[in-house]
């Protein structure tokens, strides 16, 4: 018996998240992105100050991480375009 049967309690159901973004979803995916180019600036440039070689790898890591954030979500964002797009266009 699980914790949410002893409790009787039903599992937790998920709304579907809106089809449009708003004008707040907009200016915090920006902001997001805007934070990981950012950090990507940053480590680039304190490498490039170091000489201690840990330093330098743990810089180069942070970079590639946040890189791989930002691409991520742009990633996301392009599959969402082009399945909105694309169902439009079948609407037509």
């Amino acid at each position: 018996m699980n914790i949410q049967q002893q409790s009787g309690q039903t599992p937790m159901k998920f709304a579907q998240p809106p089809a449009i973004l708003s004008t707040k979803d907009f200016l915090y995916i920006e902001d997001i992105l805007s934070w990981n180019l950012e950090i990507i600036k940053k480590a680039n440039a304190y490498a490039s100050l170091c000489q201690d070689q840990d330093v330098i790898q743990a810089m180069n890591r942070t970079c590639q991480l946040h890189m791989r954030h930002y691409q991520s979500i742009l990633n996301h964002l392009g599959k969402h375009v082009q399945a909105t797009t694309m169902a439009g266009g079948m609407a037509q």
